[in-house]
């Protein structure tokens, strides 16, 4: 179960692909060179960050937190590049998830550094109601910076992004006033309760941002750009797994992605008739085969609308977020048997696919047979145990 597996912040990377502690040591060289590979889309990127307080409900972690506080990340197209290329992460959320992963040999605010193609508060680009929006939900302990790569891949491409870090539930999150909240969820015994009030917990961190981005006087200045009628989610991990428990509890997501997570909400009795997606490792999620499958056999059974099985051959649990990418550049082995550069590729031109094709309406021949292109990518049918 892969988010079961992936304990805290960068111990994923030495938990879920058997890292050793001797290739824990990174490169000081290659750490003052890392960066995400430049998205391919025609237009310039534009981020900012939004601290929202949900009043109406307590902290499902922290009881004694009155409010639900969220921070989220937009990306969103751009009319020209800005002055200020986007921070990845602080150096003290970068020097807490590199102690937590046991990560030395470099400095502790190395991952503050990655270099990044999103220009801070660049002037936005599009008309009303012009732009579909994407929901993006990180791994458990994962900060939701770890899906800046896909993140401005699609906003080159025309789409509002917002990546939620879900509080108490990652190494560090960091508030405008300077605090800096650590990971509850992860000292807490992972039995399938934790896991569902994870996910379920999730959903309505989702809806509330849709609120505060969509509804009459919304916290983003821009949000009039959003097209409230195109709206989709994609998670890895139990940011995935917390897509379906999302859209079983949000009609306003049109369509939903589990990247690599293993989902323990049920699908409610009548299933789900929105288009799905479910993209991830053979080493987990091969149907048929002894140890791996059922648990997304099970959802495939209750998705009614368009959908389909998706597995990247060579893919290790971070080979579908940018930690892939930065494992290479820093040197250490990962046990993927894919460069994350092109674990990246391919995670990018199957999620644009998809969501072009059920935000935008534009067909997609990729999403309907395996393609030359990208050899990696086999697909499944669960009902004949097989995939090609």
């Amino acid at each position: 179960m892969s988010h079961l597996i992936a304990v805290t912040g960068l111990v994923a990377v030495m938990a879920a692909t058997s890292l050793g502690p001797a290739s824990s040591s990174a490169s000081a060289s290659a750490a003052a060179e890392l960066h995400l590979p430049k998205p391919t889309g025609s237009r310039p990127v534009g981020t900012t960050s939004l601290h929202l307080k949900d009043t109406s409900r307590p902290d499902p972690w922290v009881p004694g937190v009155k409010a639900r506080e969220l921070m989220v990340s937009l990306w969103y197209p751009a009319k020209a590049p800005g002055r200020h290329r986007a921070q990845y992460m602080t150096p003290k959320e970068s020097e807490l998830l590199l102690k937590d992963g046991g990560i030395t040999g470099i400095p502790a605010d190395t991952l503050s550094k990655v270099r990044t193609h999103a220009f801070t508060d660049a002037r936005p680009a599009g008309r009303a109601r012009s732009l579909p929006l994407v929901v993006l939900s990180p791994g458990h302990s994962k900060p939701r910076s770890e899906l800046t790569g896909l993140a401005e891949e699609l906003a080159s491409r025309g789409y509002v992004v917002a990546a939620v870090d879900h509080t108490y539930e990652n190494v560090a999150q960091t508030f405008p006033d300077g605090r800096v909240t650590t990971c509850v969820t992860c000292e807490m015994k992972k039995d399938p309760d934790v896991w569902k009030k994870l996910e379920q917990g999730r959903a309505a961190d989702v809806s509330f941002v849709l609120d505060e981005l969509t509804g009459a006087h919304p916290k983003w200045k821009h949000a009039r750009l959003i097209d409230p009628a195109r709206i989709a989610m994609s998670g890895q991990s139990a940011g995935g797994a917390s897509t379906l428990a999302a859209m079983a509890a949000d009609s306003r997501l049109r369509a939903g992605i589990d990247v690599d997570g293993t989902v323990e909400t049920p699908l409610p009795e009548a299933g789900l008739s929105r288009p799905f997606l479910l993209l991830g490792k053979p080493a987990t999620y091969t149907p048929g085969r002894p140890g791996t499958g059922a648990n997304w056999e099970g959802v495939w059974a209750g998705l009614h609308g368009w959908k389909r099985w998706l597995l990247v051959t060579g893919a290790v649990h971070l080979s579908f977020t940018d930690l892939g990418v930065l494992v290479d550049q820093l040197g250490i082995e990962d046990g993927a048997e894919i460069p994350g550069a092109r674990a990246m590729a391919i995670t990018r031109r199957y999620v644009v696919a998809f969501f072009d094709q059920h935000l935008r309406k534009k067909p997609q021949p990729l999403l309907d047979k395996p393609s030359a292109s990208y050899p990696e990518v086999e697909f499944c049918a669960p009902e004949k145990k097989t995939c090609a």
